[in-house]
């Protein structure tokens, strides 16, 4: 679901920083052979991960869900040629689609992917983590923001992805509609965290950890 409309999320797409071609190559073999595909960021959201990767000047990266690859890409983007992003995901056909377009971006290079649960993979990685970005089982949301906050320093941001589920969260019913209301509410009160919900597709939060 998307709370802008069409033609102004595609007037701001426009007006945004043009996106390298592979982007389009993998969006359209997502939505061509991919089950799913709408799980996909899309080239707004892409950007903004990028840009705010970017503007927390972070180093070392990690995305919990990474489907076919397009949202790390972008925030792999964002970091600097010595920098790291490691991907956890539990799907070996779909990341090696993700896996082919890495090995074709330039900056590919700074992306490890990690099979497995992602828990396993943050408490093995230690951290510390300066971005994280979270689009995985809606229910596991809370203990992955929980953990990602003890691996943090100061200025640590979190980015979690879904977290308007297509607006059901205003009347939670199913099980992922519900979880995401009550990990909403979880983030708005805890006071490590700063942090901003954004109607961005299907609704970001951006939470930055506090000194």
């Amino acid at each position: 679901m998307k709370f802008v409309p069409e033609d102004i999320e595609d007037y701001a797409i426009a007006h945004s920083d043009t996106l390298p071609e592979l982007y389009e190559r993998l969006r359209e073999e997502t939505y061509r052979d991919v089950d799913m595909a709408r799980m996909q960021v899309g080239p707004m959201e892409g950007r903004l991960l990028k840009m705010l990767v970017r503007l927390c000047g972070a180093k070392r990266a990690i995305e919990i869900g990474t489907f076919t690859g397009y949202s790390a890409l972008s925030i792999a983007e964002g970091l600097p040629d010595d920098g790291t992003l490691i991907c956890c995901d539990i799907n070996p056909e779909t990341t090696a689609i993700a896996q082919r377009y890495w090995d074709e971006a330039p900056w590919g290079h700074k992306i490890r992917l990690v099979l497995g649960p992602a828990i396993d993979t943050i408490v093995a990685e230690g951290g510390p983590f300066d971005f994280a970005f979270i689009d995985a089982d809606k229910a596991g949301y809370r203990g992955y923001h929980d953990a990602l906050i003890e691996r943090m320093p100061p200025g640590g941001v979190i980015v979690s992805d879904n977290v308007l589920w297509s607006g059901t969260v205003l009347n939670p019913e199913e099980d992922s509609a519900v979880a995401l209301a009550e990990y909403n509410q979880y983030v708005k009160a805890d006071p490590r965290v700063e942090q901003v919900m954004l109607p961005i597709r299907d609704g970001i939060t951006i939470a930055r950890k506090l000194g």
